[in-house]
């Protein structure tokens, strides 16, 4: 029981987590662990839907992210299926996909400033597959963002062609 309070005030963990890492001694028996496990619960220490409710949502905080990325992350704590299910559709309920999403393109945009080509566009939303957003969210809001690129990079090749026709009149 110590141990399990140890590790649970270490960080939170899910049930099956906190169950591999008891049965990880060999002093230790899987009736012990049980016995363990049931009276964490019943003091409230363990709880996998809260758990799960709370990391989805921290998550999301420290890094804006998708949903199949988040899933993916959730899974590797052995919850339920379900409850991952359950507690990302609430985490996303409280911060949308689409506020998120802008979140990852603002800051990718500040580190690797505006996309000026079809390649750094192309790059951009590779890095936003690969933070777990839906294609169709990516592709409209980059749609918007190349909307306005496209608007400068014309103005600037409207100036460009200007500055060149004037200095071919000057020779």
């Amino acid at each position: 029981m110590n141990r399990a309070v140890k590790l649970l005030a270490a960080k939170p963990r899910s049930v099956a987590e906190l169950r591999e890492r008891l049965l990880e001694k060999l002093w230790t028996n899987e009736q012990i662990v049980d016995e363990a496990l049931e009276k964490l619960k019943d003091y409230k220490y363990l709880d996998d839907e809260q758990f799960a409710r709370d990391v989805a949502l921290s998550r999301l905080r420290q890094k804006p992210q998708g949903k199949r990325r988040l899933q993916q992350s959730m899974l590797q704590k052995k919850l339920d299926k379900e409850t991952v299910e359950t507690a990302i559709a609430e985490a996303f309920e409280k911060l949308p996909e689409e506020e998120l999403i802008e979140l990852a393109i603002e800051k990718r945009l500040r580190l690797k400033g505006e996309p000026k080509t079809r390649d750094d566009l192309k790059k951009l939303c590779d890095h936003l597959l690969r933070q777990g957003f839906g294609y169709d969210l990516i592709r409209d809001k980059l749609a918007a963002l190349a909307k306005i690129s496209d608007e400068i990079l014309e103005s600037d090749l409207l100036h460009s062609a200007k500055t060149i026709s004037k200095d071919k009149n000057l020779f």
